[in-house]
């Protein structure tokens, strides 16, 4: 190959290169306009559905999605008309459901279905079993406002506009005590951190021992009756007692005694591992001079006296 042949060749590896980077680029800036509209659209949501609390409806925005550490929930609803699992779509287009289908453009959207009622089963599985028939799914969108409808999995379809009315028409279902308990236990079942993100397997905490220490009562000294007559008088320590106060037969662990054999036993050691460092030198110094050996016998005395 000539130097013409080598030089074009590294300017199209070079416009290749380039052209890769751009197309990088470019799916870049489509995924952080994706993230940005879904975030807009997210707190237009949550704009509407707060219309919903002076109604007795309380609302939990963007919380962990249960048994998936890195999942989001967009929104969780919890009144009188049950727990209703809101999912926030910001898609462009024609939106329609048709025969129980929901389509955008020509395409059938069974994926987003099969996942709203994905995230509905997975609130409904932290909650007691006679509370998760209560849980409906909710796909909310706000680039079609006006847009109700429900797909044959009973999952309701409700643009922004509409989505409070919605949510309104369920029929009452729980009482204002069962909804206050529902919401707080979901607020703290989805507002957990995932192990995370990872692991769903919580630390052990383990409570410190706390030993007391045996009561130690004073011993009594013995009375002698003085010769004569007058009061008594307290006799001279018993055996094991000092001032009045029995001590303890046996020193406990960690006092000054249980110390000094400590230190004797450390001192044993030291002398071990001094004996064991002599032995390792003495080896070593018999093995310099065998092989000092070896090399007089294999390259001087074959030529000694030559």
């Amino acid at each position: 190959m000539g130097a013409g042949e080598g030089a074009a060749e590294q300017s199209r590896l070079a416009a290749e290169r380039v052209q890769r980077l751009k197309r990088q680029l470019d799916q870049a800036e489509r995924a952080t306009k994706s993230r940005d509209a879904g975030a807009v659209g997210e707190r237009l949501v949550a704009d509407r559905l707060s219309l919903l609390i002076p109604h007795g409806w309380y609302l939990l925005n963007d919380v962990h999605w249960p048994g998936r550490p890195k999942a989001i929930l967009d929104h969780v609803l919890v009144g009188p008309g049950g727990v209703v699992v809101v999912d926030a779509k910001n898609w462009t287009g024609e939106v329609s459901v048709a025969a129980g289908v929901l389509w955008q453009g020509r395409f059938a959207r069974t994926q987003s279905v099969d996942g709203a009622l994905a995230q509905c089963a997975a609130v409904a599985s932290v909650l007691a079993p006679p509370y998760r028939r209560f849980v409906r799914p909710l796909i909310c969108l706000t680039g079609q406002p006006d847009l109700f409808g429900i797909t044959n999995s009973d999952v309701a379809v409700a643009g922004a506009d509409r989505v409070v009315a919605a949510v309104l028409a369920l029929p009452p279902v729980l009482d204002q005590q069962t909804v206050v308990g529902l919401y707080a236990h979901l607020g703290e079942q989805l507002t957990q951190e995932s192990a995370a993100e990872s692991s769903a397997v919580k630390p052990l905490t383990v409570k410190p021992l706390t030993v007391k220490s045996p009561t130690v009562e004073p011993a009594k000294s013995p009375t002698v009756e003085p010769k004569g007559g007058g009061p008594p008088v307290a006799g001279p320590p018993r055996s094991g007692q000092t001032g009045g106060r029995s001590g303890p037969r046996h020193p406990a662990y960690g006092t000054r005694r249980g110390a000094r054999s400590g230190a004797g036993s450390g001192g044993s050691g030291r002398a071990r591992k001094s004996k064991a460092q002599h032995d390792a030198a003495n080896g070593m110094t018999r093995l310099m001079f065998l092989a000092a050996f070896v090399v007089f016998a294999v390259y001087v005395l074959p030529y000694w006296g030559r």
